[in-house]
């Protein structure tokens, strides 16, 4: 279970939110009303103050790198450092087969130039599944994507919830919310409204 307490930065909070495992958390809001620095803050990227917690484990009590191994955060857009694709993965466990989810088989092979925004997308995902993350924080993870695409990914948060991880996602897609949330959060400049917990069917 991720727990927030009194999250704060200088433009949000203070925020307190539980997200609990095998559940996706969808939480949306206007542009601008702060869900990517929220995500940011929880990861320790940007100052803030508060409380955060997984499973027990005070984000306080380790050292960023560690932190940002249990609590993996992909951001719409990730960066890239080398020229090949295959130089951005781990040799093991092997990606392959999550590649091959999410229609990209072939892409260890590409130069990290040809790629699509919603290719880098992706691979973005698979960089950080293979991390072996305790939770897993996206933003707007299938906002280039096309019907397909979207699909692909949506089944593989489905699958990592179902794996009982922590999976907060951000969207500004409602329809995306019917099809993958459990629990649904909105925020607003800087805040967020209580937790709504409904029953998956």
């Amino acid at each position: 279970m991720l727990r927030i307490s009194g999250l704060a930065t200088g433009l949000i909070g203070p925020i307190d939110l539980t997200v609990r495992p095998g559940r996706v958390l969808l939480l949306t809001g206007p542009s601008g009303s702060g869900k990517s620095l929220f995500l940011r803050a929880i990861v320790d990227m940007d100052p803030n103050q508060g409380q955060v917690s997984l499973a027990g484990r005070d984000r306080a009590a380790m050292p960023a790198p560690a932190w940002r191994r249990l609590v993996a955060y992909v951001p719409a857009e990730s960066g890239w450092w080398a020229e090949d694709v295959a130089a951005h993965f781990l040799p093991d466990p092997d990606p392959r087969p999550w590649l091959a989810a999410l229609g990209l088989p072939d892409a260890l092979d590409w130069e990290v130039a040809r790629l699509s925004t919603g290719e880098r997308q992706r691979l973005a995902l698979v960089r950080a599944l293979q991390r072996g993350p305790e939770a897993l924080l996206l933003d707007e993870p299938t906002s280039a994507l096309d019907q397909e695409a979207t699909a692909a990914v949506e089944r593989l948060i489905r699958d990592q919830a179902a794996a009982g991880r922590v999976v907060l996602v951000v969207s500004h897609d409602r329809e995306q919310g019917a099809r993958i949330g459990d629990d649904f959060a909105r925020m607003a400049e800087g805040r967020i409204a209580p937790v709504i917990q409904e029953a998956r069917i």
